[in-house]
This record gives structure tokens, C-alpha cells and sequence, in this order.
């Protein structure tokens, strides 16, 4: 498959010096062209810090350490977005890639009605385009996830959750970007609200061909709605795999665990069964595998030695990875 997106040994610190908390290590991840990319794990893991720093929106004192993000347009050369210009870097954002943010009420300014906010992004990008165009293509865009035009003059409080959180996937969708970051948007939402705006940015991605990075905690929605699955731990990525096989045949105890989690809709019933212990503190890791005091199949070397991210031996091995001492790799990943 052809990549839209390569990340290669990003890391990312919070502070300088020797007090810096390293939040995203080494990561290296690759989104194919069309494709909806599941990013896994608990809060604290990285997720989020990882989106924000492939896209150059870390808040202070976020700091990129070092990696590249390699970006594939459809008719140019490939180009490393951290060596963008501040220029160059606002025309990239929402044109090339958008991010659909968690919680749309905090996302969209209060005091501006939803037609403001749809036309602002395409009068900062597109100067010269006509006000009526301008307002046809919010109108169309509305239309397109699901909510009637009559609410252009709508503010947000006067919107429902799950409209809301529509209004910002059009925002994300106005200038047809490659490649949109979703960062939990359904967190706040219920169960049937999910499923609606999930089923519906399926549908849009096969009309538009856009590709997705899905960030979440809940790992039952990634194996419904994503084609691969990475999972982060401790800002490391641990294990990557198509969906189907991340459900059938996890690899890391880690990504065991976060199947155990959540119950089986289909099937006899079992007994959840949670990770015991909390995420790491990043500011002090542990040494070796940084999952190894809560793993229920550390031994030896885990305490010891950093697993590297590899093809595991086995017969499907090309099209996963793993870091763990309980899969011997091939060879590293990235």
C-alpha cells in the first residue's frame, strides 16, 4: 500500500534538561493511503502527544527532540513536516491534515455562530473565494455529516452533543485534507451517538478517500472501525497489527490486557479482567520493558532490557510487529 504519512523515530519531551519528561520514544508508524489507523492504550500513554507533535501544535513546553514525519502529497515530492516554514506550516494544516479534537464544545469558539467558523477556514486558505461560495461550501458540508443547513446560524450551545461533534468533522473535511487525526472525539458521546458518527466518518472516508489516525482509549471501537491497530504504552508503540488479527491473536500481554477490559458482545460470556497497577510515571520509567512490573509473564531480561519493536517469528510475521521478550523479532521496525 502506498504511505500518505511516515512517522520515523519521533521523540517528544515536556521540559529541557535533565528534569525533561520523555512522553513519545522512538516512534516509528506508518499510515498507508485510504486507511483508518487505530492508536490504542491508556491515558498517559502518549497518544495524544504523539498526534500533536507530528502536526506541530505541542503546547509549551512541549518540544520535538528529534525524528522526522514524512508527508506524501498526491501529486508532489515528499516532504518532512518538521522542517516546515511557520508559512508553509499553516498552509499545511486542515489543507494537507486536520484534527478533529476531543470534547467539540471546548473546540468551537462560543460566541461565533457555525457558519462563521466553517467560512473562516476557507477564507484563511482561499482569499480570494466568494462569500456566496464560501457559504455554499459550508452549507454542503453540513449537509454531508448529517446536519441540516437551516443551522449554519446556529451557535454551538444551541447544538446537541453529537451535533457538535459533526460540526467539527466538517470543519476538519472543508479543505479535503489527506489525512484527518481524530483525537478521541467520541468520548464524550453515548454509546448510540458513537456508533452514528463512527458509521458516518466510515461512509465519508470511502467517498472521499481520506485517510484516518484514530486516537482512543477504547480498543473495542478501534477493532470494529479500523483496518490496523497500534498500541502505546509508556510513549512507545508495543504492538501493531491489522485489526482482525490484534482481536483474534494479541502478541503483547499489554494488548491482552486492554481486550480483557471491555466485554464481548458476541459469544459465551467471561469475566472481565483489568490490568492491575497504573500506567508508568514518565518522569521516572522503569528500566527494561516498562510494562514488566504489571505483566503477569515478566521474567529474566524483562526487567533488564528495552524490547525493540521487530517482525515477530512466525508465519504471518510481515505483517506485524511486536516488542516483547516473549516473541523473538527478525528484525527491528523503522
Amino acid at each position: 500500500m502506498e504511505p500518505v504519512l511516515e512517522i520515523r523515530n519521533l521523540n517528544v519531551e515536556y521540559g529541557l534538561g535533565d528534569k525533561a519528561v520523555r512522553a513519545v520514544r522512538d516512534v516509528n508508524l506508518t499510515l498507508h493511503r485510504g486507511e483508518v489507523l487505530g492508536l490504542a492504550g491508556e491515558s498517559g500513554s502518549g497518544k495524544s502527544t504523539l498526534a500533536y507533535g507530528l502536526t506541530r501544535l505541542l503546547a509549551p513546553p512541549g518540544v520535538i527532540t528529534g525524528g522526522e514525519v514524512i508527508y506524501h502529497p498526491e501529486k508532489s515530492e515528499p516532504y518532512d513536516v518538521l522542517g516546515l516554514s511557520d508559512k508553509a506550516l499553516r498552509a499545511f494544516r486542515w489543507a494537507e491534515t486536520a484534527i478533529v479534537f476531543q470534547g467539540a464544545m471546548n473546540s468551537l469558539n462560543p460566541v461565533h455562530k457555525i457558519s462563521t467558523q466553517l467560512t473562516d477556514v476557507l477564507q484563511a486558505h482561499d482569499p480570494k473565494m466568494s462569500e456566496h461560495s464560501r457559504n455554499a461550501r459550508a452549507r454542503e458540508m453540513l449537509k454531508l455529516v448529517g446536519i441540516s443547513p437551516d443551522r449554519m446560524d446556529a451557535y454551538p450551545h444551541q447544538l446537541s452533543g453529537g451535533m457538535r461533534q459533526r460540526v467539527m468533522i466538517g470543519m476538519a473535511l472543508i479543505l479535503q485534507p489527506q489525512v484527518v487525526i481524530m483525537d478521541e472525539p467520541t468520548t464524550a458521546l453515548d454509546v448510540v451517538m458513537q456508533r452514528q458518527i463512527l458509521g458516518q466518518l466510515i461512509e465519508l472516508r470511502e467517498r472521499l478517500g481520506f485517510s484516518v489516525i484514530f486516537i482512543t482509549h477504547d480498543l473495542s471501537l478501534l477493532v470494529e472501525f479500523s483496518n490496523r491497530i497500534a498500541i502505546m504504552y509508556g510513549g512507545r508503540i508495543v504492538e501493531e497489527a491489522p485489526a482482525a488479527t490484534i482481536y483474534r491473536d494479541a502478541l503483547h500481554p499489554y494488548s491482552k490486557g486492554l481486550l480483557g477490559s471491555f466485554p464481548a458482545l458476541r459469544g459465551p460470556r467471561r469475566e472481565l479482567a483489568g490490568i492491575p497497577g497504573s500506567p508508568p510515571d514518565l518522569a521516572g520509567m522503569p528500566t527494561g520493558c516498562s510494562f514488566h512490573p504489571r505483566c503477569p509473564k515478566a521474567f529474566e531480561p524483562c526487567s533488564t532490557h528495552i524490547p525493540v519493536l521487530g517482525r515477530p517469528d512466525s508465519p504471518d510475521g510481515a505483517a506485524r510487529s511486536v516488542a516483547c521478550w516473549l516473541h523473538p523479532t527478525e528484525q527491528p521496525v523503522g
